[in-house]
């Protein structure tokens, strides 16, 4: 099997590359290096690893066959996506039109990495893939949320009209080994403080929530769905829900930190609660996360220490 992963160089594109060989793949990865880095792809086997510095906006050309495209480049981190918002959209718009065009090229299945967010700051609880969300088209996330909605209606509408095979993989919280340190999201930012007994630095009281996956559950996941015959959206996420001050708490008990726990204001648009409801998933891809939080932490803070300090 050949596979083009795009965005291959940022955190799960990497993991997923590596799973794809493993599972005896050749995988051609792209990446424009603007979240991503190639110290993540570096110790993939050059014999089925070959790597493009390329963004997505500019049409795509690879040589011979390709079974199967996952797109997952873009910007994902509210830091990454509000610092560069008009090449964040285009990512999603232009760079998902011209990876379905190669799609449709190669006869390739096309699995488009969209995200949770296409729920905005959601009024159901947990969300289904029915609900159409609740998302302020205007509002600082926009840039990245509403092209994402764009890509999840091209992607479905290359589908219905000229005959691509989609998938469509709605990705909750997702944190693991080799996450940017600075990009923002709240598991890489309280481990950092923590680590470095900085004060651990919670938006409002704690009390929001979001539902945080292990990468390689997420990976599982994915390569389960490209693997089915469905064409729309699907949750990815691990269903247990978590107060941001309960997460503080756990992180500042696994790394012995000193930090003090110290609250801010609450950034525009924030989601107060987020929690996916996963019953499409156990169904049609027979798959729901097996780690744990606290196991995953674990994993999580031993790479931090590792690399970041």
């Amino acid at each position: 099997m050949r596979a083009l992963v795009t965005g291959c160089a940022g955190f799960i594109g990497s993991h997923l590359c590596e799973f794809l060989i493993e599972k005896g793949y050749e995988v051609i990865g792209v990446d424009n290096l603007y979240t991503g880095s190639k110290q993540n792809i570096s110790s993939l086997p050059k014999g089925q690893f070959t790597f493009i510095k390329k963004d997505i906006t500019k049409r795509l050309k690879i040589k011979g066959s390709l079974d199967e495209i996952y797109n997952l480049a873009s910007p994902a981190s509210p830091v990454a996506y509000q610092n560069a918002p008009l090449a964040t959209m285009f990512t999603n718009s232009i760079g998902v039109k011209n990876t379905l065009e190669l799609a449709l090229e190669k006869n390739a299945i096309f699995l488009q990495a969209s995200t949770s967010e296409v729920y905005g700051n959601p009024l159901i609880h947990p969300q289904k893939e029915s609900y159409f969300g609740n998302v302020n088209p205007v509002g600082p996330r926009a840039c990245y949320d509403e092209s994402k909605r764009f890509a999840e209606a091209l992607t479905v509408n290359y589908s219905h009209e000229l005959g691509v095979e989609t998938r469509i993989a709605r990705i909750f919280n997702t944190y693991g080994p080799r996450m940017q340190e600075s990009d923002g999201r709240v598991i890489p930012n309280f481990i950092m403080q923590a680590l470095k007994g900085e004060p651990i630095t919670v938006y409002g009281r704690g009390q929001q929530t979001r539902s945080f996956c292990y990468i390689s559950d997420l990976i599982s996941g994915l390569y389960k769905l490209m693997h089915t015959n469905y064409i729309m959206p699907v949750n990815l996420g691990n269903p247990r829900e978590t107060k941001i001050i309960e997460l503080a708490k756990l992180i500042k008990k696994l790394t012995n930190s000193k930090s003090k726990i110290v609250f801010t204001k609450m950034p525009i648009d924030d989601p107060i609660r987020r929690k996916p409801d996963i019953t499409l998933a156990k169904r049609l891809l027979k798959w729901k996360p097996k780690v744990a939080l606290k196991e995953g932490l674990k994993k999580t803070i031993k790479w931090f220490k590792e690399e970041c300090l």
